[in-house]
This record gives structure tokens, C-alpha cells and sequence, in this order.
């Protein structure tokens, strides 16, 4: 049996968001390795491995699914989501450095509908004009790097999406963050939380930069920021294409 391993976007919570590509791959895999409540979403078939694990050792997850997948196994690497998007592409890559016998394997990204296209279209078109997207979790990197970021995309007048706003462990996070914006964009900016998109759970709500507060947000919520020209039109909000 010739190996190879898909790493594959399950999208953000409901199955009909699900690429036909990525249900083609799992149909055909043997084995699917993922964080745990990824995994959970993939159906248990005869034939198929399900490889849980915890969500603090995607190196070792990544070296795993190669090493199978270079023992003849067909893996899928599950993220949800798009794979590309803060999840396990870049962890996959990292592990084929120095591995030349690897890297002849056949490897193929599949993408998926990210979180925040997903909450973007739930709330109508905050990202419709230039966007850029940070994670604000401060695991991988210093708070320090995240604050400069979040200052140039303001100055520069970005829509921003943010991932993983606010653990319950540092929840202090999200507190700078805002007072940040507040700081950069003024009082009066357009902030879309939206939790548990595309899910029975689904919450979408929209304020000003003023009105927000830490604990609209949590790890289940992606958080849009619109930028100066970000307006209201009946229950949707939407950022212009053109810029006068």
C-alpha cells in the first residue's frame, strides 16, 4: 500500500461546510490524527484509526502522522477549520525539516472554511475590504509582539479578525487587547463577537469598541474589528470596497 497523508480543514463546527474533497480523503483514509474534539467530529468506520490527542503536542501529532503515512498508511490530519489557518499545516511542515526521506511523500493541503469567513458571513461583510487576521493567544508568542501588531494593522486602518481572544487561564489578555483598540481606533468602532459560528450555539452580536467588554468573548468566539469606514446597514455591518 502506497502512503500518503491530507491535512485537511473540517471547517467551523456544522458538516455541511465540509469540502467534498476533505469527506473524499476521509473516506479513503486508514488512519485520521487530530486534537481531540476534532477527531470526535470524524465518523468511526471499520477500517478507519481514529488518533486523539491532546492539543499541546502538535510537533509530536505531525511526526506521528508521518511516520505512518511513510509506513504505507493513508492519514489524514484533521484541524478545524482551514489547516493553514493557526492549526496543523504549519506543525506538519515544521516536522519535515531535516527529514529529506519524508519530504518525497505525498502530502496535500486541503482547505476549509475558516472561523472567521464564517463569522464575517454570519454578520454580513466586516472583512470586505483589506483585512488581516492574529491570534491573540500569547502560548507561541510574547504579549509584547501581539500588542505591536494589533497597533500597525490599526494605524494602517486593517477590518481585523482575532482567534482565541480570551482562556479562561489569561483572561487578562483580551483586557489589553481591547484597551489597545480603544486606544488606536477610538470608542466608536464597530466590533462583531461572534461564538460558536455555523453551530446550534450560535451567537453573533455587534457594539462599538466602547460597549465591549472582556467577557463577551471567549475561546469558542472570533472577534472582527471593522475598520474606520465599517458601518451598520439593517442588521448586517459591512466594510466598503471603496476607500474615499
Amino acid at each position: 500500500m502506497i502512503g500518503w497523508l491530507a491535512i485537511a480543514g473540517l471547517g467551523p463546527g456544522d458538516d455541511r461546510l465540509v469540502t467534498p474533497e476533505v469527506s473524499a480523503a476521509l473516506a479513503e483514509a486508514t488512519d485520521v490524527v487530530g486534537y481531540i474534539p476534532y477527531v470526535a467530529r470524524v465518523a468511526p468506520r471499520p477500517g478507519l484509526t481514529l488518533h486523539p490527542s491532546d492539543n499541546r503536542v502538535e510537533l509530536d501529532r505531525a511526526r506521528n502522522a508521518l511516520e505512518m503515512a511513510a509506513a504505507g498508511r493513508r492519514v489524514v490530519v484533521v484541524s478545524s477549520g482551514d489547516p493553514g489557518v493557526f492549526a496543523m499545516a504549519s506543525a506538519v511542515f515544521e516536522a519535515l525539516e531535516g527529514r529529506p526521506d519524508w519530504q518525497a511523500l505525498d502530502i496535500r493541503v486541503l482547505p476549509g472554511i475558516t472561523a472567521m469567513l464564517a463569522a464575517a458571513a454570519a454578520a454580513g461583510a466586516p472583512l470586505g475590504h483589506d483585512f488581516c487576521c492574529i491570534n491573540l493567544s500569547d502560548n507561541l508568542k510574547p504579549w509584547a509582539v501581539i500588542e505591536t501588531r494589533l497597533r500597525h494593522a490599526a494605524r494602517a486602518d486593517f477590518a481585523m479578525a482575532f482567534y482565541n481572544p480570551r482562556s479562561a487561564s489569561r483572561p487578562e489578555g483580551f483586557v489589553k487587547a481591547l484597551a489597545t483598540l480603544r486606544e488606536e481606533c477610538g470608542p466608536d468602532r464597530l466590533v462583531t463577537f461572534a461564538r460558536a459560528v455555523s453551530t446550534p450555539d450560535q451567537r453573533i452580536e455587534t457594539v462599538t469598541l466602547a460597549e465591549a467588554t472582556p467577557e463577551m468573548a471567549d475561546m469558542r468566539t472570533v472577534v472582527i474589528l471593522g475598520n474606520s469606514a465599517t458601518r451598520r446597514v439593517g442588521r448586517f455591518v459591512y466594510s466598503p470596497r471603496s476607500v474615499r
